[in-house]
């Protein structure tokens, strides 16, 4: 190809470098969305093994507790209390010793339910939270109000999820938003599974709390919803409280 003029050369020359500039340009733009969707997918999928990791080793944990600790500490209770002793001092000390051991007992049920609620494998769901409701409600002041529509049949590796979604926004109520009332409310509308909580609490700056969470709190509620196939929206400012609301292919 001939220039005529050196006006022609000089206008290919920049049309011929700006293509170039353009296309490397467009070449840097592509690679970072690409390693940034990259990155996102090595974190969720982190977030997920660590999820299946801790829902494992609260299953394993529980089920020690239950089925070893509890039934060890009743034995040694057993033979403690037949012990053939005959001074007022001494049956004092194991009428204490069985105290002592029946707290224990009863503390170790308490944290075997709430690594693993038996109620949900038992009962289902629905009922679950309502035991994990009543025993918030004897130690909070946090009123809790649920309400259940529809057949809510939901198999055990969703609704573990949704259990735990439900206690972690009513642990970072309970920790963060000060709320006096905070309603949960489980739909079955044809194809979906509907979960609306809102509390009166505080409120936050949805944005700034996703961009400086360090921990799994606000993730696991992501991560969770996604394993589900879900969808989940946080609608929240600062001194207007919080509602959540998570859709689920039922």
């Amino acid at each position: 190809m001939k220039f005529s003029t050196m006006g022609d050369k000089i206008f290919y020359t920049t049309v011929f470098v700006s293509l170039l500039i353009a296309i490397i340009i467009v070449f840097f733009v592509v690679s970072i969305i690409l390693y940034h969707r990259r990155y996102i997918k090595l974190q969720r999928e982190r977030i997920t093994a660590e999820i299946t990791i801790l829902e494992n080793e609260r299953k394993r944990i529980a089920t020690d507790l239950h089925d070893s600790a509890g039934p060890l500490l009743s034995t040694v209770k057993l033979f403690i209390n037949s012990l053939d002793v005959r001074t007022d001092e001494d049956k004092q000390i194991i009428a204490r010793s069985s105290k002592y051991i029946d707290e224990t007992i009863t503390n170790l049920r308490q944290i075997s339910h709430n690594l693993l609620p038996n109620a949900l494998e038992r009962k289902g769901l629905t009922e679950a939270l309502r035991e994990f409701i009543q025993q918030i409600s004897e130690k909070q002041p946090l009123h809790i109000e649920l309400r259940t529509s529809g057949d809510i049949q939901i198999q055990p590796e969703k609704a573990i999820h949704i259990f735990r979604i439900i206690q972690e926004i009513i642990q970072n109520t309970l920790k963060h938003a000060h709320a006096k009332q905070l309603q949960i409310s489980l739909n079955k509308e044809e194809d979906l599974l509907l979960l609306l909580i809102r509390e009166d609490g505080a409120g936050f700056d949805v944005k700034k709390a996703k961009a400086n969470s360090t921990g799994l709190g606000m993730k696991s509620l992501e991560i969770r919803t996604d394993i589900m196939h879900g969808s989940l929206a946080i609608d929240s400012a600062p001194g207007q409280g919080t509602n959540y609301l998570i859709k689920i292919p039922a």
